[in-house]
């Protein structure tokens, strides 16, 4: 059995296992706790009591975080002719064609989500097994098959945040560091776990939310109360 760290014995004596925590409170107690040299995100889980294996049951979307996510992204957008310096002068890091394709299937991967403009998807495709391993695909659902380059790296600057609901009927992201103090980090997680809700498919039957929790990265996990949240 691996022996606790000191700072996790000493978080561990902040929760109560059993209870559900309101947003103000779940934000205090990971203020309080024991923290490590970096900035550690505010990591989100959700339990949705869907079947994702059904296609009218699929959670997938993008949200803009009120505060972002307060991670510096690299963006690679893959468009051909004048889109390339649109993109470049819209604050994408990389953007090109076949010369990007050609480096991304030679191995190179030094950015962090992948944009592409409707016309080059075609040779996008051959990057499937690359980038679709890595949950970098670009999928018009997650807003990244775009010919608005602006808007979409406007969107990505501000702190765009692509959910999905997984195997597990589980929808994980960051939403935020702990740096952005208290009153941010409840706005954060309020709007994204309320943005979840709203995403409720057609198929869903039952309950739909069955459960939320909230940690830092290297803090004490809390149930959140769901009751707070609203779908209006």
């Amino acid at each position: 059995m691996a022996k606790l760290s000191k700072r996790t014995k000493t978080n561990a004596k902040l929760i109560d296992s059993a209870k559900l925590y309101s947003l103000t409170e779940a934000v205090d107690v990971m203020l309080k706790a024991a923290k490590p040299k970096f900035d550690e995100t505010i990591e989100l889980s959700i339990r949705l009591g869907v079947n994702p294996k059904k296609a009218d049951q699929q959670v997938r979307g993008t949200m803009v975080l009120p505060h972002g996510t307060g991670k510096t992204i690299r963006i690679l957008v893959i468009t051909k002719g004048e889109k390339i310096n649109e993109a470049l002068q819209a604050g994408a890091d990389f953007a090109g064609f076949e010369d990007i394709i050609a480096k991304v299937q030679g191995g190179w991967m030094e950015f962090d989500t992948v944009v592409a403009t409707p016309d080059v998807m075609r040779e996008v495709g051959k990057l499937g097994k690359v980038l679709g391993t890595k949950g970098l695909m670009p999928n018009p659902k997650a807003g990244t098959v775009t010919n608005n380059l602006v808007q979409a790296m406007q969107e990505l600057r501000a702190g765009r945040v692509e959910y999905r609901v997984n195997n597990e009927g589980l929808v994980n992201f960051g939403a935020g560091k702990m740096s952005f103090g208290a009153e941010k980090i409840q706005a954060n997680l309020k709007f994204a776990v309320e943005t979840v809700l709203k995403a409720k498919p057609a198929g869903a039957k039952g309950q739909y939310m069955k459960s939320a929790a909230v940690s830092s990265t290297m803090g004490p996990g809390m149930k959140l109360d769901l009751v707070q949240f609203s779908t209006k």
